[in-house]
């Protein structure tokens, strides 16, 4: 099967799981699963489906659920977020199912969530999901790509994000950010956001929305943010989770977003992501008829797509390598 976007069609490569059967939850909250070890230790969350159409997360949260994994220490969430979204998906239309109203990822700031004047699916979401996530001191939040590209982590503008990236050390590129001008992400939602914060969180773009290696990323950068929080041993994990480390990761600073202004935008080439252009002044797109331009040398485009083109929307992040740090030391 493949599913019809508009731009390319991508095969879909992995079974939807069936996740009616996590919905009532001892935490209270539907679909979030929250295990007491009963000993110290930090609230791990592992977050899946923040966007409807990316099942990789949904995977591997199932599984754990399944396999009745339990922590050892501390406590640990395992979450789906959007799952009205979820339900909603069709292969015909399957970027449709990114969200219901408004992005999830794009709400997460206490004047938002606090604004009652304001409704939508998300929303309601977010809000029943919130007081759990107040109590998060780890969040791993598991996403895909629109276009088939190499994965990465987006580790926030913090440098305790970037820290957390490193001594998880897949996958081998790192970008650090502001976020979306359309709202904040759940990944820089409160104390995750602060730097005076203990908290932390990573979030995973591990692939592309429907292929299989994704679901591998998936597996594998859980398992390792699983150990090094310390709530479970390797022993709990599923064999044949962990893969070896990239030689090297790549720190990767976004710039500046190059956001729609209306319909007309496209880009030079058919990008997919961490192409770098040598030179400043390289034509990567039209907007309005206007040429969009490198603005520096050695530039790496970050996860651009047309995929949800509407006014207001980020096509691309522009980024420079600000570090290489090797995995082999």
């Amino acid at each position: 099967m493949s599913a019809q976007t508009n731009n390319h069609a991508y095969p879909i490569e992995v079974e939807f799981p069936d996740i009616s059967v996590h919905r009532h939850a001892a935490s209270g909250i539907d679909y979030l699963h929250t295990f007491d070890s009963g000993l110290p230790g930090p609230h791990v969350m592992i977050n899946a489906l923040t966007h409807g159409n990316e099942v990789c997360g949904a995977i591997v949260v199932d599984e754990l659920l399944r396999r009745e994994l339990r922590p050892r220490r501390g406590r640990l969430t395992l979450g789906f977020a959007n799952v009205a979204a979820y339900l909603s998906f069709d292969p015909a239309k399957p970027d449709a199912a990114r969200f219901v109203d408004q992005d999830f990822n794009r709400v997460w700031t206490d004047t938002v969530l606090d604004d009652t004047s304001r409704t939508s699916s998300e929303l309601t979401r977010a809000r029943a999901m919130r007081p759990l996530i107040d109590t998060v001191d780890a969040l791993l939040d598991l996403h895909s790509m629109h276009e088939k590209s190499a994965p990465l982590i987006v580790a926030g503008p913090l440098q305790k994000g970037i820290d957390l990236a490193a001594r998880l050390g897949t996958p081998a590129t790192v970008i650090c950010d502001e976020g979306h001008p359309e709202g904040r992400r759940m990944r820089d939602y409160e104390g995750f956001g602060r730097e005076s914060s203990p908290k932390n969180a990573l979030l995973i773009e591990c692939g592309q929305h429907w292929e299989k290696s994704a679901v591998s990323v998936a597996r594998d950068t859980t398992a390792r943010f699983l150990l090094l929080a310390g709530v479970v041993d390797e022993a709990d994990l599923p064999e044949g989770w962990l893969a070896p480390l990239p030689p090297t990761q790549h720190i990767v600073r976004v710039t500046q977003p190059v956001v729609a202004t209306s319909m007309d935008f496209r880009f030079a080439a058919p990008f997919t992501g961490l192409e770098i252009f040598p030179d400043a002044g390289t034509v990567i797109g039209w907007s309005n008829g206007e040429a969009v331009t490198t603005p520096y040398d050695n530039c790496m485009l970050v996860m651009p797509s047309l995929r949800q083109l509407r006014p207001g929307v980020t096509v691309v992040r522009l980024g420079k390598v600000e570090q290489t740090r090797s995995n082999l030391s």
